[in-house]
């Protein structure tokens, strides 16, 4: 088993990136670097919110020729993303931009679907939590627009982009499983609820798991790349959460993991779903893991609460230092209010200061004044919420958690990592950062044979290349 080189492209709600990541585990050895990075994030059309997914193509092809200029022998490239959007497709057509999972038009469709298929059947059948934007009660919306009728193939944003790059149609089973429209027990498509909500089943790809190879790229893309022939682009776990949990080094049996960026994502690594009464009461989903892993788990709001506030505060042209802004955050001796960080108000871009001062004046819980004070509240507010998706995903599963690693842009964040021990009274391990990348750069690797064959020896080259920092829980 030799080393070699792979380009992940990692796509996220806010931004995206290109990273060649050289691995030969033979050695121990775990490399990556970043060649590219670029901004990603919604466009209001009169139509609605949506992305502008041309300009990611051309942003993240510009990345990739960049990282064939830096390292002519990457073998295969990889791409992840959200979950949840997709493109629809009439031929080679994609009819218009995709919708934004925060467009306002997925509330209308939700009844319409339960009123079809009430949500404890839907949890039944597909074990997802209830979010408003599943690709489910997307596509009821789009139905109703009429888009879908015309359309011959839909394909989730990370296989959208495969297309573009090989020009072959699927659709990667970690991603797919956060649609609704895959049968959590059988782990393929259900036709018969699309039947059932008038879908029309034939826009489907067939399904491939993480590591299946999508073929090489097109003769006229390599070209504009600057790469070599018989370059892949192989299927990783394409929903960013499921390579950022690849990349966990943990030990599922005893540990929790919370995947934070955009969104918190909480939950353990399991062999088989949970679909009690009470896991849907809960709110938790099962969602597909690299290797037939279920990660059940709980979104939680995430670091788009604090992104979108200090987004709202310098509308009127000012900057932020985000990182002075934690450090007045973290001086605030004076108790501040814990919210919901779940509530659905705070779900759409905007005023979110204003929108967690009316929470707590609804509930006669002191607001809070200053900007620092908003941050503390909402670093409290995740932890808080973090914590308490940690314990029940423990209860709900039987997972005697140990240990909670924290992976993604969160793991910078001393304070939300210490206040969560704190919180939780567990020890957290933060770290890798790059987690996403990392476990789309291991998939690649082990498909192209210089990287271990189980989840485990990936682990352990992530133990054995990234430190990660501790924290153990405090009184206060």
């Amino acid at each position: 088993m030799t080393g070699g080189s792979v380009a992940a492209v990692d796509l996220g709600a806010t931004s995206g990136r290109v990273i060649v990541g050289h691995v030969d585990a033979a050695a121990g050895r775990l490399e990556l670097d970043q060649v590219a990075r670029f901004p990603n994030g919604p466009v209001r059309l009169a139509s609605g919110l949506h992305w502008d997914l041309t300009g990611l193509y051309r942003d993240l092809t510009r990345g990739l020729a960049d990282a064939f200029r830096r390292e002519p022998g990457v073998a295969s490239i990889g791409v992840d993303s959200w979950a949840v959007d997709y493109g629809l497709l009439r031929g080679d057509r994609l009819l218009g931009e995709p919708f934004h999972y925060r467009d306002e038009r997925n509330e209308r469709a939700v009844e319409r679907v339960h009123a079809v298929v009430p949500f404890d059947e839907l949890y039944r059948r597909n074990g997802l939590q209830f979010l408003p934007f599943n690709s489910v009660y997307q596509l009821a919306a789009e139905q109703s627009g009429g888009l879908l009728g015309l359309a011959d193939s839909m394909l989730l944003i990370p296989d959208l982009v495969g297309f573009q790059l090989t020009g072959t149609r699927v659709a990667e089973l970690t991603n797919a499983s956060t649609t609704g429209l895959v049968g959590v027990e059988t782990g393929e498509w259900d036709y018969e609820l699309m039947e059932r909500l008038g879908l029309e089943a034939s826009v489907l790809p067939r399904l491939v798991s993480p590591g299946a190879s999508l073929g090489d790229l097109r003769p006229g893309v390599a070209a504009d790349l600057g790469a070599p022939a018989g370059v892949e682009v192989v299927a990783v776990g394409s929903h960013d959460t499921a390579s950022a949990v690849v990349a966990v080094p943990m030990h599922p049996e005893s540990a929790a993991y919370i995947s934070c960026g955009t969104w918190g994502l909480v939950g353990v690594e399991l062999e088989q779903p949970v679909t009690t009464d009470a896991a849907r009461e809960a709110n938790f989903t099962n969602e597909g893991g690299v290797d037939g892993r279920v990660r059940f788990l709980h979104n939680v709001m995430g670091l788009w609460l604090l992104s979108e506030s200090v987004r709202w505060w310098e509308r009127d042209g000012s900057t932020i230092d985000l990182p002075e802004l934690l450090a007045q955050a973290a001086a605030v001796t004076t108790e501040v209010a814990v919210f919901d960080a779940n509530d659905s108000s705070f779900l759409a871009p905007g005023d979110l200061p204003g929108r967690i001062a009316e929470w707590c004046a609804d509930r006669g819980v002191p607001a809070p004044q200053s900007r620092a004070e908003f941050a503390r509240s909402i670093i409290e507010s995740l932890a808080e919420a973090f914590a308490g998706a940690v314990r029940t995903a423990s209860i709900l599963s039987g997972v005697d958690v140990e240990t909670i690693h924290v992976v993604g842009g969160g793991a910078l964040n001393e304070l939300l990592c210490r206040r969560t021990a704190d919180r939780a009274g567990i020890p957290v391990l933060a770290g890798p950062v790059e987690a996403t990348a990392i476990g789309n750069v291991l998939v690649q690797a082990r498909a192209a044979g210089f990287a271990g064959a189980d989840l485990e020896s990936l682990r352990a080259l992530v133990a054995a290349s990234f430190q990660p920092v501790r924290y153990e829980p405090s009184a206060r």
